[in-house]
């Protein structure tokens, strides 16, 4: 098993990408902290887990509170005594035009993709740093290098989040290693919300692989950025996007 022993707390991990990744990282033998606002679906994963014999707890967090993210590192720690992996996974989707984004679109939008992950960041690194060793992975976007019509929002906190990936692995060195996968068209409920697979189209017809992605694809990234097999890669940002605009 590739995390043994290793605690990790994967943000939005009660469907698509972060979903996947709690259960990978589950079968590779961590222990698993998931969150999510749906108290259901949380404990549905949970559950999934510990039938095939791992451990899993889940924390109910909406990450727009700020406020109450804390909670998520503090159960981590009273349960399982540590953190050893950072998945900033949670993300808030905001496909409103320029013209109309009202100022609590945009501060929710940057809480939840930017602001969360820096204090969650800030909260597990002095625990990392005493271990001498931790990772951090930040879910950016393929629109975290390139803006599309409707999205100023979504565009410049993924944006935010691919420079705050590189200034944190530069600070958190050489114990923490930080960097960022940018997904592409991954068929998740966000896709879902937004029309489904008609709605990243474009995305797969542009790219050469011609096809949309899929949660595992992004997990087995997560996985690998979380092991020693990864261990001379840090302020990256790992574009797993079927290869659009190459």
């Amino acid at each position: 098993m590739k995390l043994k022993g290793k605690v990790a707390i994967v943000t939005g991990s009660t469907s698509g990408m972060g979903r996947a990744t709690a259960l990978l990282f589950a079968r590779e033998g961590a222990k698993v902290v998931v969150t999510g606002r749906n108290e259901e679906r949380a404990k549905e994963v949970v559950d999934e887990i510990k039938a095939e014999g791992h451990e899993a707890t889940y924390v109910i967090v909406d990450m727009v509170d700020l406020d109450s993210v804390k909670k998520i590192v503090d159960v981590a720690v009273d349960t399982y005594g540590t953190v050893d992996i950072l998945f900033n996974n949670a993300g808030l989707l905001s496909v409103t035009p320029l013209t109309q984004l009202t100022m609590k679109e945009w501060h929710d939008v940057m809480n939840v993709n930017l602001t969360a992950p820096l204090y969650l960041t800030q909260l597990v690194a002095p625990i990392m740093k005493e271990k001498g060793h931790g990772i951090i992975i930040n879910t950016s976007s393929v629109a975290g290098a390139h803006a599309h019509h409707g999205m100023a929002a979504y565009v410049t906190s993924k944006h935010a989040l691919s420079g705050l990936t590189k200034s944190m692995a530069w600070e958190l060195g050489p114990e923490i290693r930080v960097n960022a996968i940018l997904p592409g068209a991954i068929m998740t409920a966000m896709v879902d919300s937004v029309g489904g697979e008609a709605a990243v189209k474009h995305l797969v017809d542009g790219a050469p692989l011609k096809k949309a992605g899929q949660p595992e694809e992004i997990a087995s990234v997560a996985l690998f950025l979380s092991t020693e097999e990864s261990s001379f890669i840090t302020g990256q940002l790992l574009r797993v996007d079927g290869g659009i605009d190459i």
